[in-house]
Order: structure tokens, then sequence, then C-alpha cells
């Protein structure tokens, strides 16, 4: 289910003008992304652990740190991953409450 979400989510900023800034943001190629995002989210909802064990004192703000992400950028990135938790069926109320706290990581990330 959560390689669902991701490709779902890459398909949407990879093919809809509505994610066009948050789009790009990111190298040409989103392949490596989308492992990376699988591997955190898998370990994030409580599977094995291994971004983490791969990334030393890594989190997900740090790997952030470098990029540019804008108030702008942050809603398109709430508004294509609540898109794809419903086109691959995450079902309230795990998808609000999975979308409430991927809110408030873009919001975080915004404003530092």
């Amino acid at each position: 289910m959560v390689r669902r979400l991701v490709d779902r989510f890459y398909d949407l900023m990879d093919s809809d003008a509505a994610y066009a800034a948050l789009r790009g943001l990111h190298a040409h190629d989103l392949a490596p992304m989308r492992d990376s995002l699988t591997s955190f989210l898998t370990a994030w909802l409580g599977g094995p652990r291994d971004w983490f064990e791969q990334r030393p004192g890594a989190c997900i703000m740090s790997a952030h740190a470098k990029i540019a992400i804008t108030p702008q950028t942050a809603d398109e990135w709430v508004r294509a991953i609540s898109r794809a938790l419903a086109d691959v069926g995450i079902e309230n109320p795990a998808r609000e409450m999975i979308g409430v706290a991927f809110a408030r990581m873009a919001q975080g990330m915004a404003m530092r």
C-alpha cells in the first residue's frame, strides 16, 4: 500500500500542472525519490526502519534542509499527497490522521 501511495503521489506531481512548482524542486528522474519516500514512510508508519538505519541521525526535515520549500510548494505537496491517499483507497480516520501529520511536516519545512 505504501508503494502504491508513493507512486500515485509522484505520478500526480509529474502529470498535473497544479503541482508544477513542487515538481520543479525535483530531479528529472523520480525513481530515487520514489524509493526513498517509500522507505521513509514504511519506517514512519511502523515498518522496517531501513530509511533511518541507512541515514544515521537523519530526519525528514534534515533531508529537505537544502531545498527551497515555500508555502506554495508545501501546499502543493499537501494537496498532492492528500489526493494520493484518497486515490489509493486509504479510508478515514486513517486518511485524516495521516493527512494532518503530513500537513504539519510540510508547514514545518516551509517555515525553516
